[in-house]
């Protein structure tokens, strides 16, 4: 690694899932062992109108509480992991095309099997089959499982 060029950077996409807890804390470990920054996305979509009708929006949507749930997420990753650099980012739009569209310019992508989305009983999550498929860098898929093993990068 040339650590005389610009900070490398570890994209991990977080939900608040047990599955975006391990990706992060997964993130964190691997960012301090290259000696890289973290950029934490969340994003969010408000549907827009379609065809004749709208669908319904969430009215309980709120950027300010949405900013507040990702703060608490990484504060308290980072209480158990330690300290990296680290950016935190609340995007408007598909979860999948947020987080490829961060991968650009990235050392790896990381995010977890499963998130927020329906049918649990898929292995891997659509949001992360999508980015495997078209990351601009390497992605790292985490299951919640993973991070209690030692299969993760230690410090």
């Amino acid at each position: 690694m040339d650590i005389s060029g610009p900070t490398p950077r570890v994209v991990v996409g977080v939900d608040g899932s047990p599955a975006s807890y391990a990706a992060l804390r997964w993130a964190v470990r691997h960012a301090r062992l290259i000696r890289a920054r973290v950029d934490a996305v969340a994003a969010y979509d408000v549907p827009g109108a379609v065809g004749w009708s709208a669908p319904a929006v969430d009215a309980d949507f709120d950027e300010a509480q949405a900013r507040r749930a990702l703060d608490d997420e990484i504060q308290k990753v980072l209480l158990q992991v330690g300290d990296v650099p680290l950016a935190q980012h609340l995007i408007r739009g598909s979860a999948a095309k947020v987080l490829i569209g961060a991968s650009v310019g990235a050392e790896l992508l990381v995010v977890g099997s499963r998130g927020r989305g329906g049918f649990a009983s898929l292995l891997l999550g659509s949001v992360s089959h999508q980015c495997a498929t078209h990351a601009s860098c390497p992605v790292v898929i985490v299951r919640p499982q993973t991070d209690a093993g030692d299969t993760g990068p230690r410090a």
